[in-house]
């Protein structure tokens, strides 16, 4: 039996949902604050990408109102991760990628809206049932770290809005090249935010100039390449056979990826609670719940290439 695209999407995304359980861990590992942590990952893959030519030919081949769109995309995820590093400083590990499971409420709401489809009362009902386990997660740490689950749901809302941009936009550039345009605004965005951060944001805050260590360096390349690039693009790829919605629930999996990590390589069990894991089960029961009620219509492999399609070009 041939594997159909939208199967195909699944697991891509799922893998890269593998590869997204190392972020937090690495975030956790790397000694920078999450501003500087977050403008070395963006400009290590920029520079990477800079080496491949497709991309240019890409840049080159793009209309200027598309360039504007995908960089305004490119803002939102820098701050995204800005904010993802920042709870994970304010907290750990596994508190910060738990935190990204909100984005399903926030992408059921906000995805029909920005890509134009029909609003599915299913997928938010799908979206609250992760609300109780927040409320365990949130109950079942120790109560200097709920500043992080704060920034945490900044951050899930941050992802739930460029989610559901990319969906908009995913059909109508090479996803290398958008890679390319996104996260380099991203790092324009936060070399302009360095000078203000110390006011705004004083535990986020530090030094862009100054060199990295010679482990920061190591980790922050592993973090980049094999955590950001490849699953970054692969994840665009994805996104043309799913939905927002779809993806953003396969990425509540990734809680558990950093979970297992971070009480193996951390040792964070110590830190929380049976409630915290209690909360997390909740949460991850969503992602189970959804493919067994079937496929939504507007969620269709048909319905994506027509109206979706149609929307992201009005």
């Amino acid at each position: 039996m041939p594997m159909t695209d939208t199967r195909k999407a699944f697991l891509q995304i799922h893998f890269c949902v593998v590869l997204w359980g190392f972020t937090a861990i690495l975030g956790k590992m790397i000694s920078l604050p999450a501003l500087p942590l977050v403008w070395w990952r963006l400009l290590i893959v920029v520079a990477a990408l800079a080496l491949v030519p497709r991309v240019w030919r890409g840049l080159r081949a793009m209309p200027p109102r598309l360039i504007l769109a995908y960089a305004g995309i490119g803002a939102l995820v820098s701050l995204h991760w800005l904010t993802f590093y920042g709870a994970i400083k304010l907290s750990n590990a596994s508190v910060g990628a738990t935190c990204i499971a909100l984005g399903t409420v926030f992408v059921a709401m906000i995805e029909p809206w920005l890509t134009r489809t029909r609003f599915s009362k299913r997928e938010l009902a799908l979206g609250v049932l992760v609300l109780p386990g927040v409320v365990l997660v949130v109950g079942g740490v120790p109560h200097g770290m709920r500043a992080g689950i704060a920034v945490g749901a900044l951050s899930a809302l941050l992802v739930a809005i460029f989610g559901s941009l990319n969906k908009r936009f995913v059909e109508h550039a090479d996803p290398l090249t958008v890679t390319a345009l996104e996260l380099g605004a991203g790092a324009v965005v936060l070399t302009a935010l360095a000078p203000v951060m110390p006011l705004l944001f004083p535990a986020f805050a530090g030094d862009l100039l100054v060199l990295p260590s010679t482990r920061d360096v190591l980790l922050l390349l592993a973090l980049s390449l094999a955590c950001t690039l490849l699953p970054f693009t692969l994840s665009l790829v994805a996104l043309r056979h799913m939905s927002a919605f779809a993806q953003q629930l396969a990425v509540n999996l990734e809680p558990v990826y950093a979970i297992v990590l971070a009480i193996v390589l951390l040792g964070e069990q110590r830190e929380l609670s049976a409630q915290f894991y209690l909360g997390v089960a909740v949460i991850l029961a969503a992602v189970f719940i959804h493919p067994l009620l079937g496929t939504p219509h507007r969620l269709r492999p048909e319905v994506l290439g027509t109206a979706e399609s149609k929307g992201a070009a009005e």
